[in-house]
């Protein structure tokens, strides 16, 4: 048995000023989740050059180096802000993936003959 006021007794029923918090805060999510989308979206472009760079100069498509720096980091950064390190190496390990695999399809088709 709970004693909490936020449901009317047995009807299941959300109270208004709970419903209202809940909408506002999922207002609030939404506007981060576009923002992440867009920076995002963003960080793709500049990776994008930075393939197109590598593959002009026979560059290789991963550089370990650069990687290991960003994801300490990016564990840094994480645990300033109170956000589990862990997780924010899975994340960048998520979006280095990705980057790479742009990056070579960037190379190859930067190295495959021109058609025609």
């Amino acid at each position: 048995m709970t004693t909490s006021n936020t449901r009317a007794p047995g009807t299941g029923d959300v109270d208004p000023a709970v419903r209202e918090e809940l909408a506002r805060l999922r207002d609030s999510i939404d506007n981060i989740d576009a923002a992440v989308v867009h920076m995002l979206a963003e960080r793709f472009k500049a990776t994008q050059q930075v393939g197109h760079l590598k593959a002009r100069h026979q560059l290789p498509p991963a550089d370990q180096a650069r990687e290991a720096r960003q994801i300490a980091r990016l564990r840094t950064l994480a645990e300033s802000a109170k956000l589990d390190p862990a997780f924010a190496e899975k994340f960048l390990n998520f979006i280095i993936a990705e980057v790479i695999r742009h990056h070579e399809r960037i190379a190859e088709d930067t190295a495959a003959p021109p058609r025609g």
